[in-house]
């Protein structure tokens, strides 16, 4: 028997959709798909074809992120997606050629999101170098511990998936360590003193650290890991005093 079919949260679907539809069609989306029970409702046919499109694209995606999260990548198969997903096979191939194709779909639109997340986060800390990788890490926690099925085929499942998703987990992390970079030689007075090489090994650390976390499925610990985080991230930019500082932070 297939797991229950999955939900589309509103943040999700306001998220793919964006401002492309009146407010009264996407609560009436919103409306159908509270009320859905986890399928997908025929009232939605109503709503126009487009925005109809849209959400059965991002149902889908969040099928694969369900499926790949519970059976593994390379267990996942398109029939599992498409019973979580509540639509028909034909619907499937109408978004995606194959499997890899909505897996790199879903890779792609959920590294956007933890993206925007953790920018703005990090934009709470004004011009504090320490403020900003604080809030910047509790995002990233928060966001793992509110959505393990994303937080583990980002970590987890796209070092076991396709060239093509690999080479998106490097670039993700690639992105986080320039960022880091950058900020650090903005905000900090002798961060010129250590090359792009410690981001990038700060930011490994820390996905090393999740995806142990991620593949012992201790959800309810990754905010907990905040200080000890905060101590790995400060240590090689402001030394041993600065780091326990953050480490003593509750």
């Amino acid at each position: 028997m297939p797991r229950d079919r999955t939900q589309l949260s509103q943040e999700t679907l306001l998220a793919a959709i964006g401002d492309a539809w009146p407010p009264e069609q996407v609560e009436a989306a919103l409306e159908l798909l509270a009320n859905s029970s986890g399928k997908f409702p025929s009232g939605v046919r109503k709503l126009p074809s487009e925005l109809v499109h849209v959400i059965q694209r991002e149902r889908l995606i969040i099928a694969m992120l369900s499926a790949a999260s519970d059976l593994g990548y390379l267990e996942t198969n398109v029939q599992d997606v498409i019973d979580r997903a509540g639509v028909s096979r034909p619907t499937f191939y109408e978004h995606f050629s194959n499997k890899e194709d909505c897996f790199l779909a879903a890779f792609d639109s959920s590294a956007e999101r933890l993206r925007k997340k953790v920018g703005a986060a990090a934009g709470q800390g004004g011009e504090v170098w320490r403020s900003r990788v604080r809030y910047a890490l509790e995002a990233l926690l928060n966001f793992a511990t509110r959505e393990p099925d994303t937080a583990r085929t980002l970590v987890v499942e796209a070092r076991a998936a396709s060239a093509a998703a690999v080479r998106r987990r490097v670039d993700l992390m690639d992105q986080f360590a320039a960022c880091l970079d950058s900020e650090a030689r903005t905000l900090l007075p002798d961060a010129e003193r250590r090359t792009p090489v410690t981001a990038s090994g700060i930011v490994g650390g820390v996905e090393s650290v999740l995806y142990s976390r991620l593949c012992k499925h201790e959800y309810d610990q990754l905010e907990a890991l905040l200080p000890s985080l905060m101590y790995f991230v400060v240590l090689p930019y402001e030394g041993h005093k600065a780091a326990g500082e953050e480490f003593a932070v509750n």
